[in-house]
């Protein structure tokens, strides 16, 4: 905990935008709810405009609201900052990096990337956050994460984008997979194995759907999970799974499996993004972890996607 740098209403103020609701706020506050509705009055009285639209749902902010909203998470975020590092001339921790991701890259590529990171930076302490796509951004919105990634479709107001990079949807299956030796999977081909598929709000899931719409192809999935790291021990001979690079860049390392881009420009499209708050500066600890993660995806990213197995009576090269 840390002394707050904010009046008392926009300190109940930034509690309702988060909750959405005055109760929820009131229970964080500790105070009553009726309390925490004239703080809120008082500072719509006195800065002449409603902060938030009242309806069944809860307490929605205005356009003002948003704008107020973000400028104190950026304040606030600022001062945990500028805490840490009386702190740290105190004697006492010595910064921290707050990340979130999707569940895909948690368990081989943040693993490496948060070791690595801590090997230049042993004082430093990380939090990791994993969850959904759109929880990954909701955190960053929040300022309960510095840094987030994720892989994106479509740009994402709020937040800025620290580094992007091309991020195809790929077909994973094991080296003896009929279509392993191809350059590019064609969708037409890929429908008629089993398919190894994300949850509907997984991006790699979305733009399947929409590239087999447009083609007229249907598809049954064979397992369906926003775990990846439960389907992969499950891929069969016949089996292919829509995955991203970074998520089995191990296996194909260690040879387990192979990866191919589709050859519709609809799965090509997908971009990873690292994302922060936008108008917020990054501490130099949390700059120091991007320019890492960054390197990292960039060393990935040239990688090969793995070798098929050779063909009965023909020798590997």
């Amino acid at each position: 905990m840390h002394p707050s740098l904010l009046s008392i209403p926009m300190r109940y103020f930034i509690e309702v935008a988060q909750a959405g609701s005055v109760n929820q706020a009131a229970a964080r506050l500790f105070v009553a709810a009726s309390a925490v509705s004239r703080q809120i009055a008082k500072l719509e009285d006195g800065l002449g405009t409603p902060l938030f639209e009242r309806n069944r749902q809860g307490m929605v902010l205005t356009a003002a609201g948003q704008r107020l909203a973000g400028h104190l998470r950026n304040t606030l975020l600022d001062a945990d900052h500028v805490l840490d590092e009386v702190r740290s001339l105190g004697g006492q921790a010595a910064g921290r990096v707050r990340v979130c991701c999707t569940e895909g890259f948690a368990s081989g590529f943040m693993q490496a990337l948060m070791r690595d990171f801590q090997q230049a930076h042993p004082a430093a302490g990380i939090e990791l956050y994993v969850g959904a796509p759109e929880e990954v951004s909701q955190r960053l919105l929040r300022g309960e994460s510095d840094i987030g990634l994720k892989y994106v479709v479509a740009p994402e107001a709020g937040l800025r984008v620290e580094h992007t990079a091309s991020a195809p949807v790929l077909a994973v299956m094991l080296p003896t997979h009929p279509l392993a030796r191809a350059r590019q999977v064609e969708l037409a081909r890929a429908v008629r194995f089993p398919l190894l598929v994300g949850s509907p709000g997984v991006t790699a899931r979305q733009l399947l759907d929409l590239a087999c719409s447009a083609q007229g192809l249907q598809y049954r999935p064979l397992f369906v999970s926003n775990f990846s790291a439960v389907m992969l021990p499950l891929l069969r001979e016949h089996d292919i799974m829509l995955s991203g690079q970074l998520t089995v860049s191990s296996l194909i390392d260690a040879g387990t499996v192979v990866a191919r881009p589709f050859a519709e420009p609809m799965l090509q499209q997908r971009r990873l993004q690292a994302l922060s708050l936008e108008g917020r500066t990054l501490p130099p600890l949390v700059q120091d972890f991007v320019r890492q993660m960054v390197d990292a995806i960039g060393a990935q990213g040239r990688r090969k996607l793995g070798r098929a197995a050779p063909r009965r009576g023909v020798a590997s090269c």
